[in-house]
């Protein structure tokens, strides 16, 4: 199948498309992959959902702004997709299948017996209509109502990146985004993940709550300031670091309150330390050793992460580059991946990925 997979990810930054040409097992083709960034408007909107969604009390009905806020992400996408496909000589008929993410505004792990809550807004019916292809959807459902943590779902398509570039195990892929989330591949199928701690979350909160824009580009404001060590450690004193994979974050798990008394530089300084010394502890937790691992999401871009990656970690770090992936794409590309999966009802979630009882289907799929 020709699949297109969208990603729209927490930082609110732009819609992310990559066609693969996939069976849902092996990868036959990588087709083109691009960007578009969001508009203010829907970024607007997102902000006001991702704010109602955090207030939202369990049994209640859901936020009225949802199905709004779900209408304007399926017109992003079409939008997205339609200057995509042109610029790479492709029409809608070529596709045969949509893979949609949808705009994570909530994310609560299991806790306690009581099951989690994940919330994806994407109107998917809608975008059917506009683009008269099948739209696979609604990834993490079936995996939280099943008592699992509904994330990471990139796994299975780690795996088979790393397979379709000759990669042998064992091998980490750490994905840095709004949350980081890392891959274990030990060999054979045995796949392990789960996300370690914030990645550019709490930097670009930190950075749009002090006035200073959207995010730390290029790294420039941690670049010039010094780390408080005894803030990183306060940080990793959170309950999260104790508990056994698999596990998983929303980006707002963390307070910004013990950065208060720092300066930006200084602050921005120490998250990036905090992400990285989260990332060793997910590794020292799994007693890890893999030969390497590869660095993919937006987070790769901060050159400061990527610094103190190298130096906290006892492995090489590389880049998705270093081995000719697309590492702006690589979320994306696991949608196209998954969406097939959930085309041929092959199992999209495991155990050792989501904590699920054993490995399961997920995704539905809306058809015109």
């Amino acid at each position: 199948m020709l699949v297109l997979g969208f990603m729209t990810g927490t930082s609110l930054d732009a819609v992310d498309m990559a066609i693969l040409e996939t069976d849902g097992d092996t990868i036959q083709a990588f087709g083109p992959a691009g960007e578009r960034k969001l508009t203010d408007a829907t970024r607007d909107v997102m902000l006001e959902a991702t704010k109602q969604a955090l207030a939202w009390e369990r049994g209640t009905p859901a936020p009225a702004i949802f199905p709004h806020a779900a209408e304007m992400v399926a017109e992003e996408h079409h939008a997205a997709a339609e200057a995509f496909l042109q610029a790479n000589g492709l029409s809608w008929p070529d596709i045969d299948l949509i893979g949609m993410h949808g705009q994570t505004v909530l994310h609560e792990r299991p806790k306690d017996g009581v099951p989690g809550r994940t919330v994806q807004l994407g109107d998917a019916g809608l975008l059917v209509r506009l683009t008269g292809r099948p739209v696979a959807f609604d990834f993490r459902t079936a995996d939280v109502v099943s008592g699992g943590e509904g994330a990471p779902l990139a796994p299975i398509y780690h795996l088979a990146r790393a397979r379709a570039s000759g990669l042998t195990a064992p091998l980490a892929v750490l994905n840095v985004g709004g949350v980081a989330n890392v891959t274990f591949w030990t060999g054979g199928d045995d796949i392990a993940a789960f996300d370690t701690g914030p990645g550019n979350g709490m930097i670009d909160l930190l950075v749009q709550a002090r006035g200073a824009g959207r995010f730390d580009a290029g790294g420039k404001y941690a670049s010039v300031g010094r780390v408080d060590e005894a803030v990183v450690r306060a940080l990793l004193a959170h309950p999260y670091f104790q508990a056994p994979p698999p596990k998983s974050l929303d980006r707002f798990d963390f307070s910004l309150e013990p950065l208060e008394a720092l300066q930006l530089e200084d602050a921005a300084a120490t998250l990036v330390a905090f992400t990285a010394e989260a990332v060793k502890a997910g590794f020292d937790m799994m007693g890890a050793t893999p030969t390497e691992v590869i660095v993919c999401g937006g987070g790769r871009h901060n050159p400061e992460i990527m610094k103190a990656l190298a130096e906290r970690l006892p492995m090489p770090v590389k880049t998705a580059e270093d081995h000719g992936w697309r590492g702006d794409s690589i979320e994306a590309e696991a949608f196209a991946y998954l969406a097939a999966r959930t085309a041929r009802g092959l199992p999209i979630s495991f155990p050792k990925t989501t904590g699920v009882p054993e490995p399961m289907a997920g995704g539905r799929i809306v058809r015109s």
